[in-house]
């Protein structure tokens, strides 16, 4: 009697398991609000200076934490005002310098890759790699070497045929588990 009473109760509850499971939501169509959002999102200068801003955000960041690592060299002969003093100042110029290098590096890649997906007219890695090529061309010319040029595209070039590779043993994976 007890096992067919439990039966009862599992029955039950999988019958209100069933009633609570939500309703498939028919598709709306977005409001003239997120559309004009996307509209403005989708702009490349906006895109592209959003991360520069973001960028420069989490280098300040960065360079404040990184800074405060940073030993002088003579702490011994330091007092606690000179040693406060000192790390105040490496935390402001970390800060500042991180912050510049960061910006600009938000602020090429998301241009760049904002500019090869509109030229592409798809979404999809390679726009990614394209970015990251240029985004490290461009720092790299500052120090007018061209090696990290060739590295940036040859690492590019690596990292689209390894994409190629997982979408294939993806693709086998689903097919297999089938």
């Amino acid at each position: 009697m007890a096992d067919g009473s439990d039966k009862a109760v599992e029955n039950g509850s999988l019958n209100s398991a069933e009633a609570e499971k939500p309703q498939i939501e028919p598709i709306r169509l977005p409001s003239v609000e997120e559309i004009r959002g996307q509209d403005i999102w989708n702009n490349c200068a906006v895109r592209s200076v959003v991360s520069g801003v973001m960028g420069g955000g989490l280098g300040i960041f960065m360079g404040l934490f990184l800074g405060a690592l940073d030993n002088p060299l003579m702490q011994e002969e330091m007092t606690g005002r000179q040693q406060l003093i000192y790390q105040a100042k490496q935390m402001g110029r970390r800060s500042w310098s991180s912050a510049k290098a960061f910006a600009v590096m938000g602020f090429v890649f998301s241009a760049a890759e904002c500019v090869v997906e509109k030229a592409r007219a798809k979404h999809d890695i390679t726009n990614t790699v394209v970015a990251g090529c240029a985004t490290g061309g461009a720092i790299s010319a500052k120090g007018n070497t061209f090696f990290y040029v060739f590295l940036s595209f040859y690492r590019a070039f690596l990292s689209l045929d390894l994409a190629k590779e997982l979408h294939k043993w993806a693709g086998k994976a689903c097919i297999e588990q089938t």
